[in-house]
């Protein structure tokens, strides 16, 4: 099965950095080159283990994934449970751990896939790797840049009362 990657050391610790992957809404446009319009489906209200997202990619393409594992503040997999026909698996997996400087963190983001139809998955996973390369690479740059964006920052962090200000969720830890 086909797997891309990209890496980037953002300037933040390890459990903004995670935070600042997990916001929502007009912040994460704000960072996300990928997503065009994204939402918690079935009543979620944030993110955890078995939650589902409804995501639009900038290509215009539909895909449903569900967590399926959500550890702040070192990784979130995800799942496709629907998505484009050509998919048939689809699964993302970031990470984030200490970087080689205080105050900073490695963010790796890894997605697989299979394509199909089988006749044609020679030829459509080699255009899948160089799309999807062009795309993580594109989008873990987002994120570091979000990662020294004040509003996106802001947003992380939680407010006095635990939460975050974007979407309510519960803090992960203390900044």
């Amino acid at each position: 099965m086909p797997v891309v990657e990209s890496v980037a050391t953002v300037p933040v610790p390890p459990d903004l950095a995670f935070a600042v992957s997990q916001t929502v809404g007009s912040v994460r446009y704000r960072w996300d080159p990928f997503v065009r319009d994204q939402h918690f489906a079935d009543g979620a209200t944030r993110p955890g283990k078995g939650v589902r997202t409804v995501t639009r990619s900038r290509h215009g393409l539909l895909m449903v994934s569900e967590y399926v594992s959500y550890a702040p503040p070192s990784h979130v997999g995800m799942k496709m449970v629907r998505g484009p026909w050509f998919f048939e698996v689809f699964a993302g997996g970031w990470r984030f751990a200490p970087g080689p400087e205080p105050g900073t963190t490695v963010a790796t983001w890894r997605y697989n896939f299979r394509c199909r139809p089988a006749f044609l998955r020679p030829v459509a996973e080699r255009i899948g790797v160089w799309l999807l390369g062009r795309d993580i690479r594109r989008r873990i740059a987002g994120f570091a840049a979000g990662c020294a964006d004040p509003v996106v920052l802001a947003s992380a962090r939680p407010t006095e009362d635990g939460r975050t200000t974007e979407d309510g969720r519960p803090a992960d830890g203390g900044w």
